[in-house]
C-alpha cells in the first residue's frame, strides 16, 4: 500500500474540488475500472450508489459516463448504504460496485469505494491495476460497444428483505420505543423504515438530509445528541448511523453510549454461550484492551488486525472467523453480511439484547474499559514525523512508563493528514501526560 497513489486504506478520499476528488478524475477513474474489470472477464457492469453529499451527484455522472466509455453497464441505485451496494453488487451479479462516500467526514469532502463481484472490498492486485490504468491515455472503446446506463427501481426493498432476513423470522421489536438518528445520510430513510416494519415505535432524527448536513452535528461522530433525545423521550434505545451507513452506534435508556467494542462484547458473549460463535473474534490495534481481557476470560480467543475494516475483513477470513470490528461503530458479522453493515448490526445487536432481556446498561458493566484517550496531530502532506530521532525517543520513554499497565499506538491515518497517538492505561493522570509528551513531540516534527 505504501506505493499506492490514489488508493488509501478505504478507497479514494480529500476535498472536493482539490485533487483527485474532482470531476474529471472520476471521469478517468471510471473509464480505468470499467477497462479493467472488462478485462478480467464477466460483463463488466457495475452498480453505483452514494451518500446524501451534493457532491456525490457530480461524481455520480463522471463515473457513470467513464464506465460506459470503457464499454461496462451501469446500475445507478441512488442514496443507499455501503452495505447495500455491497449487497446488491453479489445479488445483481455485477462485477464490481462502487460508493460515491467519504464516510463519517464533512459534506466538503468525498470519496469513492469499490466492492468486488462478491460485496467485499476490492483486492490490492486490482486497486494497483486501475491506478495504472488512469494514467494510460483515455480511450473510449467502438461505439457500438459502449456500455449502457439504467436506474435500479426495486433496490431500497431488496436490501430492506436481506437486511430483516439476517434475523429470525419471528423477531419484532413491538412494544419498543427507539430513537434513530440517520446522520443526514444514506440510512437517514431505511432505517426508520425497517424498524417500524419490525413493529418499534419509531423517533427520527437526522433524517432530512440537504446535501451539506451530512454528520453535521449527529450521527455517530456526535453521538451526544441522540443520547439527549434518547432521554428527553423516554426512549428504550437510540441507534446512530454514519453517513454511509457502515457504522452503527447504540444508547442505552439512560443516555449512555454503547460503541464497537461493546457491541463485539455484546454479539460475542451471546455467541459463545449458544455455540454459534466460529473463529477468533478480530478487533483493531484501537480495541481497547479491557475487551480483549473480558472475552479471554469468556475463552474467547482475540487478534487485532490493523486499523480498517478492510484489515478486519481479512484476519477474519484468515482466521475462519466471522465475528469482528472497530470501536467506532464497524462490526463484521461474516455469516450475515459480507462486509460492515450498520442495519445488520443493530438488528443483531437488538435482537440478542431483546431475547436475553439484559438491559444494555449492563452490557457496558459487564467488562471493564482501560482509559483510552487519542490525540489527532494535523501534519503537512507527505511529512514523515514518525521517523524522527525524537519521536522515538518519546516512543520509547512511554513505552517503559507504561510497562505492565497499558499500551500505546503512534500510526498515521489512512483518510486525513493526522497521526493518530493513543494511549490506554489503568491510571488517567499517566494517560493525560503520556498523550501530551508523545503528542508534543509528533508535533514539534510534523
Amino acid at each position: 500500500m505504501a506505493s499506492r497513489r490514489y488508493f488509501g486504506t478505504d478507497g479514494i478520499r480529500g476535498r472536493v474540488g482539490e485533487p483527485p476528488i474532482s470531476a474529471d478524475f472520476m471521469l478517468r477513474l471510471g473509464r480505468a475500472a470499467g477497462s479493467v474489470l472488462k478485462s478480467l472477464g464477466g460483463d463488466g457492469s457495475v452498480v453505483i450508489g452514494k451518500d446524501t453529499r451534493l457532491s456525490g451527484y457530480m461524481f455520480e455522472s463522471a463515473l457513470e459516463a467513464g464506465l460506459i466509455a470503457a464499454g461496462a453497464d451501469v446500475r445507478l441505485l441512488g442514496p443507499m448504504p455501503t452495505p447495500a451496494v455491497a449487497y446488491l453488487t453479489r445479488a445483481t451479479g455485477a462485477s464490481a460496485g462502487i460508493v460515491i462516500s467519504a464516510s463519517h467526514n464533512p459534506h466538503h469532502d468525498n470519496g469513492v469505494k469499490f466492492f468486488s463481484s462478491a460485496g467485499e472490498k476490492l483486492s490490492d492486485e486490482i486497486e494497483a491495476a486501475i491506478e495504472d490504468e488512469i494514467e494510460q491515455p483515455f480511450a473510449t472503446v467502438d461505439p457500438g460497444l459502449l456500455g449502457k446506463a439504467m436506474r435500479l427501481r426495486d433496490a431500497h426493498e431488496r436490501y430492506l428483505e436481506f437486511v430483516r432476513s439476517t434475523v429470525p423470522p419471528g423477531f419484532g421489536l413491538d412494544g419498543v420505543r427507539i430513537v434513530v438518528d440517520g446522520a443526514n445520510g444514506a440510512n437517514y430513510r431505511l432505517g426508520p423504515q425497517l424498524l417500524e416494519r419490525l413493529g418499534a415505535t419509531v423517533i427520527a432524527i437526522g433524517h432530512e438530509p440537504d446535501g451539506l448536513n451530512i454528520n453535521d452535528g449527529c450521527g455517530t461522530m456526535h453521538p451526544e445528541t441522540l443520547a439527549a433525545r434518547v432521554v428527553a423521550e423516554g426512549a428504550d434505545v437510540g441507534i446512530a448511523f454514519d453517513g454511509d451507513g457502515d457504522r452503527v452506534l447504540l444508547i442505552d435508556a439512560t443516555g449512555h453510549v454503547l460503541d464497537g467494542d461493546d457491541l463485539l462484547f455484546l454479539l460475542a458473549r451471546d455467541r459463545a454461550e449458544t455455540g454459534t460463535l466460529r473463529g477468533p473474534v478480530v478487533g483493531t490495534l484501537m480495541t481497547n484492551h479491557g475487551l480483549a481481557l473480558a472475552l479471554d476470560a469468556l475463552g474467547i480467543p482475540f487478534l487485532r488486525a490493523a486499523v480498517g475494516d478492510r484489515y478486519v475483513h481479512r484476519l477474519l477470513v484468515e482466521s475462519g472467523g466471522v465475528l469482528g470490528g472497530e470501536a467506532s461503530g464497524h462490526v463484521l458479522i461474516l455469516d450475515r453480511a459480507s462486509t460492515g453493515d450498520a442495519l445488520v448490526s443493530a438488528l443483531a445487536a437488538l435482537e440478542v439484547w431483546r431475547r436475553r432481556g439484559d438491559s444494555l446498561s449492563a452490557v457496558r458493566s459487564a467488562w471493564t474499559r482501560l482509559v483510552q484517550r487519542t490525540r489527532n496531530v494535523r501534519v503537512a502532506r507527505g511529512a514523515r514525523p514518525l521517523e524522527s530521532p525524537t519521536v522515538a525517543a518519546a516512543h520509547a520513554d512511554a513505552e517503559a512508563r507504561l510497562a505492565g499497565r497499558g499500551r500505546l499506538v503512534l500510526r498515521p491515518s489512512g483518510t486525513e493528514p493526522v497521526v493518530r497517538v493513543t494511549v490506554e492505561a489503568d491510571d488517567p493522570a499517566l494517560v493525560d501526560a503520556i498523550l501530551a509528551s508523545l503528542g508534543d513531540a509528533v508535533e514539534s516534527a510534523a
